[in-house]
């Protein structure tokens, strides 16, 4: 499936529920949203989990059950409806199609069954468009050494991100140990990603954002753990439910990856749709983005995810030329961020994002511009910029009440 789909269920046979249950729960790209036991609750159910597929088993009361469907298809219309029963029968075939049903399984079938009619529905939600596409674009940053500068990058791209209306962002601090995102956005959160890892199984998308903490740029944070005994609480298994729930609910999920490359470093790295990988124009920094992108080789898909960032650009004058990087590293560079330490400074200090504190800043015109370009905005190229600084100083505003041109960044 290219996209997660959230589900609700009812089946009031509470074993035959429970095993459906547990075959769903060990499926990729679906979330479970809600349960139900009886028929005439299920359209309330529907209305306010609004999931994308409601799955009803026929078995217990067939006449009631196609009732059902037939409501939900004129009430609910962006609720799929997918049938599951052990009576193989022609004519409740035709008559729950007819009601309304997009797919209908007859018993005894198999996990690959059912992932296989999820699939052709969300082809034709997608084909058909029929409600709104939960697709969710994942971006881990990551470091080439320490003090790089990914957390402020994770969290005003992440913040840039939130400024679009149309995007629901969430950033995790995935530094389990020295994390510091919520310092960066002056927050004290109530709940931690140990808290949401250990009730995943419990939470649902209301309880999720309730277990978020929400900053004032519209940008949701799930930090690391308080105490440091807490990190050994977050298993892989649990930090892939976490991003199964997360990708059902937000559109876009910032990660900021630790230095160590752990396991679980490595597995947001795998759920990623792009890995920035972030260094400046020294020697230290290069060699290891050499040492990284080689070892990267031996993880499937993952060195084709990375987009080299450039920090710091304009640090002093005894940087390493661009071309003299992409040369070392073998790889083109996809973005370059201008230095401004003072202003970096200020607003880790003051715990304000870049857009709040300095939206004029080339630093912020810069992190706003590479969202755009991550969420898919095609910018046009400055012609004539060999040294790709021009690419931001000319963002800075021309006039106070005009908008950042939108220009392409040259690799």
């Amino acid at each position: 499936m290219g996209s997660v789909l959230r589900l609700a269920i009812v089946d009031p046979n509470d074993g035959s529920r429970e095993v459906l249950k547990k075959l769903l729960l060990g499926m990729e790209s679906i979330w479970l949203e809600a349960e139900c036991s009886r028929y005439e609750f299920f359209p309330d159910v529907v209305q306010q989990t609004e999931p994308d597929v409601g799955i009803v088993a026929l078995d217990n009361q067939p006449q009631k059950g196609l009732d059902l469907i037939q409501r939900l298809s004129q009430e609910s219309p962006a609720c799929s409806v997918l049938v599951l029963s052990s009576v193989s029968d022609g004519q409740l075939i035709l008559s729950a199609m007819r009601a309304g049903a997009k797919e209908f399984l007859p018993a005894p079938f198999k996990a690959e069954d059912v992932a296989s009619a999820l699939d052709r529905i969300d082809r034709q939600r997608i084909g058909g468009r029929i409600g709104k596409s939960r697709t969710c674009s994942i971006f881990a940053i990551a470091g080439a050494s320490g003090g790089v500068g990914t957390t402020s990058l994770a969290v005003n791209l992440g913040c840039a991100l939130a400024s679009n209306p149309d995007n629901s962002v969430v950033l995790i601090d995935l530094d389990l140990s020295l994390g510091d995102a919520d310092v960066f956005l002056d927050a004290i959160p109530d709940y931690t990603l140990s808290d949401v890892a250990q009730n995943i199984k419990r939470l649902d998308f209301t309880l999720l954002k309730r277990s978020l903490t929400k900053h004032a740029s519209g940008l949701y944070l799930l930090p690391r753990p308080v105490q440091l005994q807490d990190m050994g609480l977050i298993t892989p298994d649990d930090l892939r439910r976490v991003f199964g729930l997360l990708k059902a609910s937000f559109s876009h999920l910032v990660v900021d990856l630790s230095k160590r490359y752990s396991e679980l470093d490595l597995l947001a790295a795998e759920e990623a749709t792009q890995v920035l990988l972030v260094t400046q124009l020294d020697l230290p920094c290069l060699r290891n983005v050499v040492r990284l992108m080689s070892s990267f080789e031996e993880l499937e898909g993952l060195k084709d995810k990375i987009r080299i960032v450039v920090n710091r650009v304009g640090l002093d004058s005894g940087q390493i030329s661009l071309k003299k990087a992409q040369e070392t590293i073998g790889a083109e560079v996809f973005w370059q961020v201008p230095n401004d330490y003072r202003l970096m400074v200020e607003v880790r200090n003051n715990g304000v994002p870049l857009v709040t504190q300095a939206p004029r800043s080339a630093i912020t015109q810069s992190i706003v511009s590479l969202a755009r370009a991550l969420d898919g905005t095609v910018l046009e190229e400055q012609p004539g910029d060999k040294s790709g600084l021009g690419r931001w100083l000319s963002f800075l505003p021309k006039k106070a009440k005009s908008d950042p041109p939108r220009e392409k960044q040259p690799t």
